[in-house]
């Protein structure tokens, strides 16, 4: 969406109630009850349909992920924004993948196996010489497709990158091969980080491996590539016939991804380069199956002939309660209501409950500003779903992130199977990140009206230290790369994302103990009524937790904090600042390190001479007991 840039934020969140009222009675917008409140089941065959009678949310389809891009002319400090998750069920952890070399005859492994929606062989592609370091938050879980998986995130050339799900129509589906070869969404993903040095050239880079090699797909998907200049959209659609498109995104358009789309492109699009990319049989395709005539138009719609579905018809469905493919709306949130957008307003946009929930995997936000020094490029990530989940900046610079943000085996595909070998253990001992913040995510949700905005000031509170200290923590870092002294930037870099990583750990087990004891002492600890099994004596508590089976209503749905007049949003990011303090948090054990280290960041520049001060003040403590 180009949108003309405004300031009038404050303005359009005070009307933006009545506004939504407006174009509800007007017919403009479909809100349907069942997004009224968890009382209200949503199934999957009672979504809405397109206008061309396709659903976007087919039943047992994959409906995974979100993006949100703000070009630069709409952000408070003329950085691209590129934020969003994806929705998987499996474990998630954070990785920061370094930078290699190959030997020239070197391969990596891509495509899908026989246990995938849409069966395929695993094949090998060249690799490239050197891959370039990026960070990423990994999962385990997609029947066939090969773990770990990736969506993406940002690596050390300034590029980041989406992955969205975009449905492919029934008809062109229909000629997918019965055995696939090609790289799959998460392949394509990964290589981008690895050899992108521009958004435009990761959209090539894809294209260039469909072109060559296929796609196998799972029904259809799209990525959504920014750098500091522009942001580039690419469909690759499912079918087996090699078909791609891609459409630029400048400084002064967003554009949200939910589920990804395509605006129609003109017929000369291969004379506009630097506006449109796309397979070479892109519209000849479609003209050779009868599906399209170009005699008297002058631009060819995408969504029409290959996706089968219109944006902008709200669909809800048990696992987007609020419902999706809502994407024009929320463009012009984020142009309109939130312009000139922060870096704090994406953190919260992304952290909205209306799609931040259960389903989300992480939450990831890059401020893309051409940074001279690519180690200074940061993701701020929330390791699980950002809704109850604090972000940490992590830097392209830092070497590794602590164990307990690794991966483990908890919701992790297979794990059930076998012992932990004895090479994980150690890893396997540590307190599991993504664990603890599912844990606040499920209490907070169970009582959101009790527990999301004081649990949400407490992480923003923490979030906006971090925020006023990345200036220093630059500035710091920089003079270490430009002296010469790479190594201890690292190593700066590492200890700060390791620390903050850590002290993020620790207020999350401060609100789980702090919102937990409430419940019991308010509410109790909900038990499930689980499934009614004739001639089984097993408790409901030892059946199957998973979805489905017998379960219905309320009982199959997902945990969600949105409800009906939960909140005004979007919002700003500590509107709920003046809640800091509600909740009775535990009080944190400190270690002597980590104080430490606080205290020499907090007195830079004044030699060893806080050592003094911190010696005293650490003895101090102890004697106290505190």
């Amino acid at each position: 969406m180009r949108i003309p840039r405004t300031r009038h934020r404050r303005a359009w969140r005070r009307g933006s109630g009545a506004a939504l009222g407006l174009l509800v009675a007007a017919g403009l917008l479909v809100v349907p009850g069942a997004a009224a409140g968890p009382g209200d089941s949503a199934r999957g065959g009672d979504t809405v349909a397109g206008a061309n009678g396709d659903s976007v949310l087919r039943p047992d389809a994959p409906t995974k992920s979100i993006a949100f891009y703000v070009g630069k002319n709409l952000t408070e400090d003329g950085a691209t924004l590129l934020g969003g998750f994806g929705h998987e069920p499996s474990s998630h952890w954070l990785e920061i993948v370094p930078s290699r070399e190959f030997p020239d005859d070197a391969t990596t492994t891509v495509g899908v196996t026989d246990r995938a929606g849409y069966p395929g062989e695993l094949t090998e592609i060249p690799q490239a010489r050197r891959t370039a370091k990026y960070i990423s938050s990994n999962y385990s879980e997609f029947e066939g497709f090969p773990a770990p998986l990736t969506n993406g995130g940002l690596n050390e050339h300034g590029v980041a990158a989406r992955d969205v799900w975009s449905p492919t129509s029934d008809r062109l589906l229909g000629k997918t091969d019965a055995v696939q070869t090609g790289p799959n969404y998460s392949d394509l993903s990964r290589i981008a980080m690895e050899r992108a040095t521009s958004a435009r050239e990761a959209v090539e880079i894809v294209g260039g491996l469909i072109d060559r090699y296929g796609y196998s797909t799972y029904g259809g998907n799209s990525h959504l590539f920014a750098d500091e200049n522009e942001g580039w959209v690419l469909v690759n659609y499912g079918g087996s016939q090699g078909l791609w498109a891609a459409e630029r995104l400048g400084p002064d358009e967003t554009r949200v991804s939910f589920p990804g789309y395509l605006e129609p492109l003109p017929l000369d699009y291969q004379d506009r380069p630097d506006e449109f990319l796309a397979s070479d049989h892109f519209i000849d395709y479609a003209v050779e199956q009868g599906w399209f005539d170009p005699a008297g138009r002058d631009t060819f719609d995408p969504q029409a002939v290959y996706g089968g579905w219109r944006p902008n018809e709200r669909e809800v469905s048990p696992t987007h309660p609020w419902g999706a493919n809502v994407q024009g709306e929320l463009e012009a949130e984020l142009a309109d209501g939130l312009a000139p957008v922060s870096l704090e307003d994406m953190l919260a946009y992304v952290r909205d409950p209306r799609w931040s929930h259960d389903r989300s995997g992480y939450g990831q936000v890059a401020r893309l500003s051409g940074r001279d020094n690519g180690n200074l490029n940061a993701l701020w990530t929330a390791v699980t779903g950002a809704v109850t989940t604090p972000y940490v900046p992590v830097y392209i610079g830092a070497e590794d992130v602590p164990p307990e943000f690794k991966q483990h085996r908890y919701l992790t595909s297979g794990t059930a199977s076998t012992h932990v070998a004895a090479d994980y253990a150690p890893l396997e001992a540590t307190e599991y990140a993504t664990r603890t913040f599912k844990r606040l995510m499920y209490h907070t949700c169970e009582h959101p009206e009790a527990f999301y905005e004081p649990v949400t000031a407490e992480i923003e509170k923490f979030e906006r230290g971090l925020v006023s200290e990345q200036d220093r923590v630059v500035a710091k870092a920089a003079r270490h790369y430009d002296a010469g002294r790479e190594d201890a930037a690292a190593q700066y870099l590492t200890r700060y994302v390791g620390d903050r990583l850590g002290e993020s750990l620790g207020l999350g087990d401060r609100l789980v103990g702090a919102v937990e004891h409430e419940t019991r002492e308010r509410f109790g600890i909900r038990m499930p009524t689980g499934r009614d099994l004739p001639g089984e004596t097993a408790r409901p508590e030892s059946q199957s937790m998973n979805r489905g089976g017998g379960l219905d209503g309320d009982a199959d749905g997902i945990a969600f904090c949105y409800r009906e007049g939960l909140g005004d949003f979007p919002r700003e990011h500590g509107a709920y600042a003046d809640r800091v303090g509600e909740l009775q948090l535990p009080v944190s054990q400190l270690s002597k390190e980590r104080f430490f280290r606080a205290m020499e960041q907090a007195a830079p520049g004044d030699g060893n001479g806080w050592r003094r001060q911190a010696e005293r003040a650490w003895a101090q403590l102890q004697d106290t007991g505190d």
